[in-house]
């Protein structure tokens, strides 16, 4: 891992809103978050990605002497879990956010078998590491401005489309009913943004995408992964299959808008 670090004398901790995993504490100019197995591999993406010029993201410090990751505090807006019904701008913007990391990460390929917070497996031939938690409760906003993108504890070995599939249930959102027109347009506004795919791609690829994350989650509290337990207290995986439940029942609807 990165070099041990002490809090500056005096620095007070804040909790820091947002967030179902849940430890991120604000100490001066940076943030304090819980480490573990799979924090070497998320350090060396950030490094990668810090090195290839993206835009937008926490530089990795080192760790502290309570054993946490210490980052770059990012300053801005955070967008709660509640509010993820983002205006067409800040969508637009998040997905050309995505677009600019998947470019840049598509050189960070480590070799062999490598640790990641759901599991440990090399990249497949077509695969990058996604950040595969992309939602709009992870962005730090300025306006309808994307100036940051927060909690890089889920990344992992993906599919491009897995984390377009992410995004679009997160904060289309996907998950939220909503008028069969309004979601076809949102869609469009993110293949555009994205390029290169088209809308019922992205809409195509959600229901595995999203399985796949309840099925994380349930493996990952089987483990008694900490974060993952964490969000048992929000109903989670259970709330996220009856919602998708429920996409499935408005997916005719929306393919004729498309």
């Amino acid at each position: 891992m990165s070099e041990m670090r002490e809090p500056a004398a005096g620095s007070a901790e804040t909790p820091l809103p947002g967030g179902n995993v849940g430890g991120a504490r604000r100490v001066g100019d940076t943030v304090r978050r819980p480490t573990g197995p799979w924090t070497p591999a998320v350090h060396a993406l950030l490094n990668h990605l810090r090195r290839a010029g993206l835009d937008s993201i926490p530089t990795v410090l080192g760790i502290d002497e309570q054993g946490r990751e210490i980052l770059t505090f990012l300053p801005g807006r955070s967008i709660g879990a509640d509010t993820d019904h983002v205006s067409d701008a800040l969508l637009t913007n998040g997905v050309r956010w995505l677009r600019r990391f998947h470019d840049a990460v598509r050189s960070f390929r480590p070799a062999g078998e490598v640790r990641w917070r759901h599991g440990t497996r090399a990249l497949a031939d077509g695969e990058i590491v996604c950040h595969n938690d992309p939602g709009a409760y992870n962005w730090i906003v300025d306006g309808d401005d994307l100036v940051g993108v927060i909690d890089w504890d889920m990344a992992g070995p993906g599919l491009p489309v897995d984390d377009l599939a992410f995004m679009a249930w997160k904060s289309l959102p996907l998950h939220r009913e909503l008028p069969p027109d309004v979601v076809a347009a949102r869609l469009g506004l993110m293949a555009d943004a994205y390029g290169d795919i088209a809308p019922a791609a992205i809409l195509a690829h959600v229901e595995r995408r999203i399985g796949r994350a309840v099925d994380s989650i349930e493996a990952g509290q089987r483990r008694g992964d900490p974060g993952l337990l964490n969000l048992a207290r929000i109903g989670e995986p259970a709330r996220t299959r009856t919602e998708l439940a429920a996409l499935r029942e408005r997916l005719p609807a929306i393919t004729a808008a498309l």
